[in-house]
């Protein structure tokens, strides 16, 4: 008698029961205990990213540091992705086949933002140096935490698919991402995570509210001259820059409201003898849609070459960065934010609540209450964004679908972009912070491994909804990252900063090695 073949379906079902040893409730416990496993880590990787304190570009010791840790773990890297010398991409895949899953977070530090964490009060390490002022130095640790433990479930229970962990090099010039995006880094990706420090533990789907930008120098070329024996023989582009600022700031009055745009003057002449030849002004033309932040590239551009007309001189353009408006996917979220209430936020105890209600005191912040004790919702995006600030993992969330998942790591009401937002940054709030992302990361990392109708759902979201009336328009061409940046201020200041590295023989904690007292409650020396 003939054995009858089993059915396909039948087949593909007992090998899916065969790989996967446990069911998913139980591989996310297992994965929160793989990451409560790897406290110390998570603890060891925030100080020490802390105390390296990069500017964008130059996050060399940074990129060293991680890379590391993940090549120790198994992950083969790849580095100077897209033209950036502290870019990388690390991957590990199990079996063949599998979805792709790939978590981000950035790396870049703040200018002058240099401070001396667990101390409520301004207490630079190095005076002028930069610093962690937002906390980028948080993210990579949630990451490779979380990518680590699901790691080890995958191998053990046999389960199929890619992690990839990437940073976001230079966030703070918004000035890598959308190289990567153009240059398919994110091509054969399933889903993206990405982490970024905040206040509580959340994530949010759809237009996010805050702007997409274009970062442009203007560069005017004249022609020298003795400022005082000849004037009139010189064609001043000091004076094309301060034209082109002006008529800007004329503009802004019939400018939409939501719009946001700055400058600074990046090279303003030599000395005041010299009738300036050269002059760069560097401008951000923030904006909530592809089309309105383009008008406003074309109205920078229309001035630019009228400032150029008025005083005979000419001028160039040179795209330096760009995000796109941010819009992520309502099925991760969904999944995300399930994840996120079964964490819940950690249990502050009386010495973090009483160093946040200091600081918050001390520096004047909005909010006096201390750390957060409720979640956040999830709530449906507002049907009119508000303006504000911008990112590029923008770009990322229209090259694939992507969401975001804020951390408790800063205490609330400070003012972001500033040496305040660095106090928190390597104190048991952040790692309590850095360990509740984790948790969320590695438990969503699962969901979008294991469920392949959560990744159908992405890709429908983002195939019909996200961009159904709405395609992706950056404006960078065949620009090449601005690499060279900040290189004279990290050439100043790295060897005054190395010795605040964090060395673990010399304390358990960041803290400990800098002879930190938890909690400094006092407000500092009287002014």
């Amino acid at each position: 008698m003939m054995k009858r073949a089993m059915p396909g379906a039948l087949v593909a079902l007992l090998m899916t029961t065969t790989a996967y040893a446990a069911p998913l409730p139980t591989l996310k416990k297992e994965a929160v205990a793989g990451v409560e496993a790897r406290a110390k880590l998570a603890q060891q990787m925030n100080d020490s990213i802390f105390s390296f304190g990069e500017l964008g570009f130059q996050e060399v010791e940074t990129s060293k540091y991680i890379t590391g840790v993940l090549e120790k773990n198994g992950f083969t890297i790849q580095r100077g992705t897209s033209g950036l010398p502290t870019g990388w991409v690390a991957t590990w895949t199990n079996k063949t086949g599998g979805p792709v899953i790939a978590l981000g977070s950035d790396i870049d530090g703040i200018p002058k933002s240099s401070q001396t964490p667990g101390v409520p009060y301004r207490k630079p390490l190095v005076e002028g140096a930069p610093g962690h002022g937002e906390g980028h130095n948080s993210g990579q640790a949630v990451n490779v935490v979380a990518a680590l433990a699901v790691k080890e479930l995958m191998e053990r229970d046999g389960i199929a698919g890619t992690l990839m962990l990437w940073p976001g090099v230079a966030e703070e010039l918004v000035a890598s991402k959308a190289y990567m995006v153009r240059d398919g880094v994110f091509k054969n990706v399933d889903a993206v995570i990405f982490t970024h420090v905040g206040d509580n533990l959340q994530t949010t789907w759809g237009k996010a509210s805050g702007t997409g930008l274009v970062s442009i120098q203007y560069t005017f070329k004249g022609e020298t001259a003795h400022s005082a024996g000849k004037p009139w023989q010189g064609k001043s582009a000091l004076d094309a820059v301060s034209l082109m600022n002006a008529g800007w700031e004329f503009r802004r009055e019939h400018i939409r409201p939501e719009q946001r745009s700055h400058y600074v003057i990046t090279d303003g002449g030599d000395q005041p003898n010299v009738v300036p030849e050269r002059a760069t002004v560097w401008y951000y033309f923030r904006e909530q849609d592809f089309k309105k932040i383009a008008d406003l590239k074309a109205m920078g551009d229309k001035i630019a070459d009228g400032a150029a007309m008025m005083t005979d001189t000419t001028v160039t353009q040179r795209v330096v960065g760009y995000a796109a408006p941010r819009h992520f996917s309502k099925p991760i979220a969904e999944a995300a934010y399930a994840n996120i209430q079964a964490v819940g936020l950690p249990k502050w105890d009386a010495d973090d609540q009483a160093f946040a209600k200091a600081v918050q005191a001390n520096v004047g912040a909005d909010k006096t209450a201390g750390l957060d004790t409720e979640l956040k919702k999830l709530e449906p995006p507002l049907e009119e964004p508000r303006s504000g600030g911008s990112d590029d993992i923008g770009d990322v969330s229209w090259a694939v679908p992507t969401i975001t998942v804020n951390y408790p790591s800063n205490i609330p009401g400070l003012p972001g972009h500033n040496w305040r937002n660095g106090i928190s940054m390597a104190t048991p709030i952040a790692h309590k912070g850095v360990v509740a992302g984790s948790k969320v990361v590695a438990m969503t990392t699962l969901d979008l491994l294991m469920k392949p109708e959560l990744r159908k759902a992405a890709k429908d979201y983002f195939t019909n909804v996200q961009t159904k009336n709405e395609k992706y328009a950056p404006l960078i061409g065949d620009a090449k990252p601005p690499v060279e940046l900040n290189t004279g201020i990290m050439a100043q200041y790295r060897e005054q900063m190395r010795p605040f590295y964090y060395d673990e023989t010399k304390g358990q904690t960041y803290l400990e090695q800098l002879g930190v007292k938890w909690p400094t409650l006092d407000k500092g020396p009287a002014k």
